[in-house]
């Protein structure tokens, strides 16, 4: 595979579909400016190329990212890197209703540091996108649910330790590949084929799974008398923080839920102070199941558009 070079990088106005040709350049650029938010890493933006149609380009040394996802319109995320971001957004949002036809430009999920340095800007309303904070807990109690907080989290894991002949495995790209079929199983499981949404967040951790090596991803299974029954996925975030991208398991066995959390958190992410679990996207289930790890703290992000 041939790599993009800087030389050939798109400059804005023009913009180029990702592809994983893109990943040097646009990791690089994350890493440098070091994010909290799960949405910047090439990773996200690759294996929901499809759903989202990501595309990007530099205006400078900015990184601009682009989406038009069905039914949604063209969106920007937030700019990222360079002194002058800040003075481009106001630019951006014209270019979205004037280039795009958008009737009300925005740039979705901003995090906190570009509200910062917009100040109060004339001319722009920030609001919070609040379904999309994502939660960030302690490595140090995703591993150890020390504390009567976790009592039920220790009691599904010791219960699933007794009653299992289990092993943990770090992914290899074997392994990984092999995982497709819990992820089948999940997806038959919550009716994927009902839900544009779930359909596409099933094609976007299969191509994670096949794309293990490439991105870069670090994981992890775990195997029940030999068979794979859950797996894990995740990267750095920020030196402070590691981010999971993807957490299945076969749902016949409840408890698999909590042994994978922990299992991974434990062998592939211990070295990271803190991990990003994403967001809920509003849904109260999910929701649930974020809150009973007690996030030490959300991460926010906003919705810019023109006042």
């Amino acid at each position: 595979m041939e790599k993009t070079t800087l030389s050939a990088a798109p400059r804005f106005p023009e913009f180029k579909r990702i592809e994983l040709a893109d990943r040097d350049l646009i990791h690089a650029r994350f890493q440098a400016y070091a994010p909290e938010i799960s949405e910047l890493t090439f990773t996200n933006l690759f294996i929901w190329r499809h759903y989202y149609q990501f595309q990007w380009s530099l205006q400078g040394d900015i990184l601009l990212i682009l989406a038009h996802p069905l039914n949604w319109g063209y969106y920007l995320l937030a700019p990222v890197g360079g002194a002058s971001r800040a003075e481009l957004v106001p630019k951006l949002l014209d270019w979205l209703c004037e280039e795009k036809e958008e009737c009300t430009p925005r740039i979705e999920r901003a995090d906190a540091r570009l509200i910062r340095e917009l100040g109060p800007a004339a001319g722009l309303s920030v609001e919070p996108a609040e379904d999309q904070f994502d939660y960030v807990y302690a490595t140090a109690d995703l591993i150890n649910l020390t504390g009567r907080r976790y009592h039920a989290k220790k009691n599904h894991i010791n219960r699933f330790s007794k009653n299992n002949r289990f092993e943990y495995r770090s992914l290899t790209p074997e392994l990984a590949e092999a995982s497709i079929h819990v992820l089948k199983r999940w997806c038959d499981w919550r009716e994927c084929e009902k839900s544009p949404l779930m359909r596409a967040e099933f094609d976007a951790v299969h191509e994670a799974l096949l794309h293990f090596v490439p991105l870069e991803l670090g994981g992890g299974a775990i195997l029940v008398e030999g068979e794979i029954m859950a797996f894990a996925l995740g990267e750095r975030l920020n030196p402070g923080t590691a981010v999971i991208h993807a957490e299945k398991a076969a749902p016949n066995i409840p408890e698999l839920f909590a042994m994978i959390n922990q299992q991974v958190c434990a062998h592939e992410f211990a070295g990271f102070p803190h991990i990003n679990r994403e967001q809920d996207l509003g849904e109260p289930g999910l929701r649930r199941a974020k809150r009973s790890y007690h996030p030490v703290q959300m991460v926010e992000k906003y919705r810019i558009k023109k006042a």
